[in-house]
């Protein structure tokens, strides 16, 4: 455990090692990266968001068999199939859900019932209560510097994590802009018990993400991204031809419609899975840049660089 210096809600909840959670990231996420990361003590997530409910089975066998250690499911309740899916997760025995875009009212029961801890990401303090009301078992508390679908709110890491602290009682990951064990002691400093980690493992080697993809996030300047699409769902994306298109548009007055029309279909396959850096849709996070000119690492590499980063952050401070 990384935070052998305090009593750990998140590791126990969850049966882990260190309080580093994977995001499950549509397109990235797949069995090799869950499995990766809870092999390497973190909790692994596969990435319901971007799988077909026989896909999504497909990935939980696969992860069983390459991992004995806790892994979960991210479950965006916008999901169109959401009843094929939960009745995947509970034939499967999956033990733990990250929900997200949408109510925490509406399944977490269901989820307890069949035997599942629930965590739920918000963009909000008013979110977090909601999520305290409606019993769900940890909290993400993710700012807009995240990578993907965002909130609304627009509202900083740094800003939202105290805030959702002063919230909630609920045991609480910090989520946004966060790649580092530097990044990971300010968390905890603000009052998070654990970290979930988006951008950095989408550029790892298991990471399901094209090789083109990974190679751009890795060469991404301040600045090459930012977040539109605000009258759809908020969403952060890296330069690209679709990017630039989509900034006109807005900037034009684009009704909903004109983009949701311009956006069609499959665009976040297309730029991350299929690696078309121009056409598609590449969600990626702000902290990016402060990955400029690595190599495509391995999760290990990846996992123990966060652990000594913030051991040697930590000493710093005494």
């Amino acid at each position: 455990m990384i935070y052998d210096d305090m009593e750990n809600r998140i590791t126990k909840l969850f049966g882990i090692e260190h309080p580093i959670v994977a995001g499950g990231m549509v397109w990235c996420s797949g069995w090799r990266l869950a499995a990766a990361v809870s092999n390497a003590g973190g909790l692994g997530l596969l990435g319901a968001g971007s799988m077909h409910p026989e896909v999504l089975r497909e990935h939980i066998q696969k992860c069983k068999a390459a991992t004995d250690k806790p892994f979960g499911v991210n479950f965006p309740l916008m999901y169109p199939e959401p009843e094929a899916v939960l009745q995947i997760l509970a034939e499967e025995g999956v033990k733990i859900v990250f929900t997200s875009a949408g109510s925490p009212k509406k399944y977490t029961g269901w989820l307890h019932d069949h035997g599942m801890k629930v965590a739920h990401v918000v963009s909000s303090s008013l979110f977090a209560q909601k999520c305290e009301a409606a019993g769900v078992d940890a909290v993400v508390a993710e700012g807009f510097e995240a990578g993907g679908h965002n909130g609304r709110e627009e509202t900083t890491t740094m800003c939202l994590v105290p805030a959702v602290r002063r919230a909630t009682s609920l045991p609480l990951l910090a989520a946004g802009g966060i790649a580092s064990g530097r990044a990971m002691l300010a968390a905890r400093a603000l009052g998070a018990e654990g970290v979930q980690i988006g951008t950095r493992f989408a550029l790892t080697q298991e990471s399901s993400a094209s090789e083109a993809y990974k190679q751009l996030g890795l060469s991404l300047q301040e600045g090459d991204t930012r977040l539109l699409l605000h009258k759809l769902a908020p969403t952060r994306l890296a330069k690209s031809t679709f990017k630039s298109k989509v900034e006109e548009m807005e900037a034009a007055g684009a009704s909903a419609d004109e983009l949701r029309a311009f956006l069609g279909k499959g665009r976040a396959k297309l730029g991350i899975f299929e690696g078309n850096l121009e056409e598609g849709e590449l969600e990626i996070g702000q902290v990016a840049s402060q990955l400029n000119g690595r190599p495509i690492q391995t999760v290990a590499e990846v996992m123990n660089e966060l652990l000594a980063e913030y051991s040697e952050a930590l000493g710093e401070l005494d």
